[in-house]
């Protein structure tokens, strides 16, 4: 169709005006609603691992969460209780909103419309994560033989920390008041760790530091907290809002640096990182 003069005038000036009122500095995006990338203000910090479990079902933005995250800017982070929908929103806030780009492999064990919403038909996934800022292979899923009064398991990637190859475990074990199940899935974990020299063990233990189901992982590794230990006479830094320390960074054929954990509003269990020694 053919436009009048006065009609493409017309049409021309509305143009002029919605420029005028946007400005040239506007993101190129913004007319069709996207907000532009941001760009990395800084890396992420090498030999630095994280774990966080990190609430679900909790009234948490994702937003939030990664901003969370991309303060301490790890190098690995290991998330439990995560649905997949949650780690991909995360993963692409962290890259849009904070310029920390990460793949990801998930430790799917079981899929819950309630806890990751979906259609009934086609619930989300859950369980646990992995991000790393360096690429991972061999990623292995395994769920516990007993779960406990909940499906439970652990993955397993291998990836680069400290320009040397490193097996990364993340797991969750049975709630509190499980201790037999506790014990049993600690077998499974710890015949797998027993294989590799180097190994990073990460997550939520739901066990402290002196529990007796915990034996056969302190006999393979240590934590990064000097204090915690089955019978430390030091302080062991809590890592829940209800006192207690569940979270562990375990290490085997690695020294750490450095640890600290950072209580979180997003969470009833604080981040915990560790930075490790040069290999």
């Amino acid at each position: 169709m053919v436009l009048g003069r006065g009609t493409r005038l017309f049409a021309s000036a509305v143009v002029v005006a919605f420029m005028v009122l946007v400005g040239p500095s506007a993101p190129s995006g913004a007319l069709f609603g996207r907000s532009a990338p941001v760009e990395a203000v800084r890396d992420v910090v090498p030999n630095r691992i994280m774990t966080w479990n990190i609430c679900n079902p909790c009234e948490t933005s994702d937003v939030d969460r990664a901003a969370e995250i991309a303060t301490y800017a790890p190098q690995v982070i290991a998330l439990q209780e995560a649905c997949v929908r949650d780690v991909e929103r995360i993963r692409d806030y962290l890259e849009n909103l904070h310029g920390l780009v990460y793949h990801v492999e998930y430790g799917t064990v079981l899929r819950s419309w309630g806890r990751c919403g979906g259609l009934p038909w086609r619930p989300g996934a859950y369980g646990q994560a992995i991000l790393s800022a360096a690429p991972m292979t061999d990623r292995v899923s395994v769920e516990y033989p007993d779960g406990g009064s909940e499906d439970r398991g652990y993955m397993a990637v291998t990836t680069v920390v400290g320009g040397r190859t490193v097996r990364v475990f993340n797991t969750h074990l049975a709630h509190r008041r499980q201790e037999a199940v506790r014990a049993k899935q600690i077998g499974v974990l710890a015949a797998e760790v027993a294989r590799h020299d180097r190994a990073i063990v990460l997550g939520d233990f739901n066990a402290v530091p002196d529990a007796p189901e915990l034996t056969g992982m302190w006999a393979l590794a240590a934590d990064t907290d000097p204090q915690c230990r089955p019978s430390s006479t030091g302080t062991c830094e809590v890592t829940t809002d209800w006192q207690t320390k569940f979270d562990y960074v375990f290490l085997r054929g690695m020294a750490p640096l450095g640890h600290r954990v950072h209580p979180s509003q997003y969470s009833d269990h604080h981040l915990l990182r560790t930075d490790l020694a040069p290999s």
